[in-house]
C-alpha cells in the first residue's frame, strides 16, 4: 500500500511518502514562511525525488486539526482534490493523537501537547489501547481535544494526576517548563506530571496510522472528510465577539 501523507496543523509541517508503515521519504523546513505556502512544493520535490505522481498512491493521509484555520484548510483541500480526481479514499488523523504515538514510556494515560500560538496550547488525553505489529501505539481518545494556556492546561493535568500516573507528550517542552516549575514548587503534582519530548515532524507518523487504518477499512471520502479546528478562527472571533 503506497500512501501520501500530509501534516499541516503543526507549526513545522511536513510531507511523507510511505510503503505500507516504511516510510520512504520525508521532508520538513523549518522556516518563518506559513507552511501552507510551501506545502506544495515540498510534495512537488519529494514526489519528483521518488519517481512517484498523485495517481500512484492508494490511500491519502492528512492530519485533521486542531491546527491554524490557513494550514488546515489548504492540508484537507489539496487531499480531498487527489483524492477525488483519483477515486482513492482518505485517513484522516488527530495531530494530538501523531504526537502522543511517539511516546516510548510505558505510562498507558498519554497526554500530547503543542503550541497552539497566543499563549495557549492544544492538547488532549488518550489512553494506549493496544501495539501494532510495528510497535505503533494504538490510543483512544478520552475526550475532545482543547486549547487553554499552559497554567490551566497543567491545572486539568494535575487534576487528573492525582488519580492515574500520566505522561505528558510534547515537542515543545519547553512552552511547560516554567509554569510546570511554579506547579511542582507548590507541591501539586511534583511527583506525577513528567514531560517526554518527541519530533513535530508528524507526517511520517500520520501515515503509519493511516496505513493501519487503511488496512481496517477506516476510511473517509472528499466528502465526509473535516477538521478540527478547536478554536474559532480570528475573523470569526473579531465578527461575533468574545463567546
Amino acid at each position: 500500500m503506497l500512501l501520501l501523507s500530509l501534516d499541516t496543523s503543526s507549526p513545522s509541517g511536513s510531507v511523507a511518502v510511505l510503503r505500507d508503515a516504511q516510510v520512504l521519504g520525508i521532508i520538513s523546513t523549518c522556516t518563518d514562511e506559513d507552511y501552507s505556502s510551501r506545502m506544495f512544493r515540498h510534495v512537488t520535490w519529494l514526489l519528483k525525488e521518488l519517481s512517484l505522481e498523485t495517481s500512484d498512491f492508494d490511500v491519502f493521509a492528512v492530519s485533521s486539526g486542531p491546527g491554524s484555520f490557513t494550514g488546515l484548510r489548504v492540508g484537507l483541500t489539496a487531499v480531498k482534490g487527489w483524492a477525488e480526481a483519483h477515486n482513492r479514499p482518505i485517513v484522516s488523523v488527530s495531530a494530538l493523537e501523531a504526537i502522543a504515538a511517539q511516546a516510548t514510556t510505558g505510562v498507558d494515560l498519554l497526554v500530547p501537547v503543542f503550541d497552539a500560538r497566543r499563549s495557549e496550547v492544544y492538547f488532549g488525553f488518550y489512553r494506549r489501547a493496544s501495539v501494532e505489529s510495528d510497535g505503533l501505539a494504538v490510543l483512544e481518545p478520552m475526550d475532545e481535544a482543547q486549547v487553554a494556556p499552559p497554567v490551566e492546561f497543567l491545572e486539568q493535568a494535575a487534576a487528573r494526576a492525582d488519580h492515574e500516573q500520566l505522561v505528558i507528550v510534547t515537542p515543545a517542552p519547553e512552552l511547560l517548563t516554567d509554569p510546570l516549575t511554579s506547579l511542582n514548587s507548590s507541591h501539586r503534582g511534583a511527583r506525577l506530571l513528567r514531560l517526554e519530548r518527541v519530533s513535530g515532524v508528524l507526517a511520517a507518523v500520520i501515515g503509519r496510522i493511516g496505513y493501519h487504518r487503511a488496512r481496517m477499512g477506516k476510511t473517509e471520502t472528499a466528502l465526509t472528510l473535516d477538521a478540527n479546528y478547536v478554536r474559532r478562527t480570528d475573523a470569526e472571533l473579531k465578527w461575533k465577539g468574545p463567546s
